[in-house]
């Protein structure tokens, strides 16, 4: 009886252990031997562009800002922002009023000095024909005198005649002079007014689109204050700030692609324009300025947008999205499925773009290539088991 409990005591211990072991190699087998889930990418030959990225604003190459010449009153605002405009086109009066009075002040003055002229040369010619007459009297007063045909006296005379003419000349030829002078101050008077008078209207000074209005009717302006912001819409950028590291990269005329923050599933053309030779010493980024080719339907100066300009374009290479790139003591590699097992390959890659890269060595088209399915590790040689395969890039 007794051993009989012995026996079935030493039973139940070892089925208890038998049955730890089989837990633990049940644990074992699952952590260590389970084919691990799967998501599988079929490499291809597909295509590769590598780009370079920038943030920037939205500039107009031509803007300028539209003010007055002279200090006045602002009487009629001939435009309003979100206004296209010709060039010459009216877009401000100013109060003219007063430089209406000096105009007329100025001509008046202009008439008077006309007057003067004329009268003063009417002088001129009377003392001229004057002297012109004296002279040949005198001269022959001297022929005369030197056949002692006229006494001393009278020659005498005949010099202070000469004398009393040419000063009379010379006066009436200085008064002209000096009046005709004065004919040049009243003109260039009048022109400053009526230029003056002018600069009350301030028209466009080129075609464009008003993007702002400062000021309204009956505001006071002077020299150099804004009025409108006027731009050429016939060349819009974006002036796009560049990583120095990438400036081996860049170079006018390269396509680009510009997404705006207000559209940004949608990409427009764009081309490189011009490249910046200035770095920033803080950032260390340089100015790429981007033509825009097309524009979202609403729009504005000094919008926010990414440009992303192409740098590099391969055509029929292998290529596999960047995010499968891991990396170990050794380098860079994949896990490729083979044989229903992960199989590490180390690669060499070439051209990277924004999402993908360019794979030279280590994968052959059609090889599949494994990551885990959420936070799952592999390791080289665990079995997988696919659940899914993602698109091809």
């Amino acid at each position: 009886m007794r051993m009989d409990s012995l026996r079935s005591v030493k039973f139940f211990k070892w089925a208890k252990v038998l049955a730890v072991l089989i837990v633990l190699a049940g644990i074992l087998y699952w952590l260590r031997f389970r084919p691990v889930p799967v998501q599988g990418f079929a490499v291809s030959k597909g295509e590769i562009v590598a780009e370079v990225m920038g943030t920037g604003t939205l500039e107009a190459r031509v803007q300028t800002t539209v003010s007055s010449k002279i200090a006045g009153r602002i009487v009629q605002l001939l435009a309003d922002q979100g206004d296209r405009v010709e060039a010459g086109q009216v877009l401000v009066r100013l109060d003219d009023s007063e430089l209406v009075q000096q105009v007329e002040i100025a001509r008046s003055t202009l008439a008077a000095a006309k007057a003067t002229v004329e009268r003063v040369e009417t002088d001129e010619r009377r003392t001229k024909a004057v002297l012109d007459k004296v002279l040949r009297d005198h001269e022959r007063n001297r022929k005369l005198f030197a056949n002692k045909s006229i006494s001393v006296n009278e020659i005498e005379n005949s010099d202070k005649a000469l004398t009393i003419a040419e000063a009379d000349y010379a006066s009436t030829r200085a008064a002209s002079l000096e009046k005709k002078k004065g004919l040049i101050v009243a003109q260039n008077t009048l022109d400053y007014n009526l230029a003056r008078l002018e600069d009350t209207v301030i028209k466009a000074p080129f075609k464009g689109l008003m993007v702002r209005r400062d000021r309204e009717p009956g505001d006071v302006v002077v020299p150099g204050s804004s009025i409108f912001l006027l731009i050429s819409t016939e060349e819009l950028w974006v002036r796009a700030w560049v990583d120095e590291t990438d400036m081996a990269k860049l170079s006018p005329d390269q396509p680009a692609r510009i997404v705006f923050r207000s559209e940004p599933g949608r990409p427009y053309p764009g081309k490189v324009v011009r490249l910046g030779r200035e770095t920033d010493r803080e950032t260390r980024q340089f100015v790429v300025d981007v033509e825009v080719r097309s524009l979202p339907g609403n729009w504005s100066v000094g919008q926010r947008a990414e440009v992303f300009i192409q740098s590099a374009r391969k055509k029929d290479v292998l290529v596999i999205p960047s995010r499968l790139l891991l990396r170990d003591k050794a380098g860079i590699g994949v896990y490729v499925l083979n044989g229903g097992k992960a199989s590490w390959r180390s690669l060499k890659t070439g051209l990277r773009g924004l999402e993908a890269v360019e794979v030279l060595e280590g994968l052959a088209s059609g090889d599949t290539v494994v990551t885990g399915v959420g936070s799952q590790d592999l390791d080289d040689g665990r079995r997988v088991k696919p659940v899914s395969h993602e698109p091809r890039v």
